[in-house]
């Protein structure tokens, strides 16, 4: 649960900005995605080898973003 410290004097547009920015930092929305379907562990590592991959090849210079 986000709790956001606000006080009497301070405008409610920048109480929503903070919290939209705890929001986003807290990641919540990026767990509620990954609860929705179950992949299984050998699917997630593959995953995470072939955007390892991509990755090192973007850093060689041999793709182009």
């Amino acid at each position: 649960m986000l709790i956001i410290d606000s006080k009497d004097c301070e405008n409610i547009d920048k109480a929503l900005k903070k919290y939209k920015k705890k929001f986003e930092r807290a990641r919540i929305l990026t767990q509620l995605r990954d609860r929705q379907a179950f992949t299984k562990p050998s699917v997630r590592r593959r995953d995470e080898v072939l955007k390892a991959a991509y990755r090192q090849q973007i850093m060689s210079g041999k793709l182009d973003k």
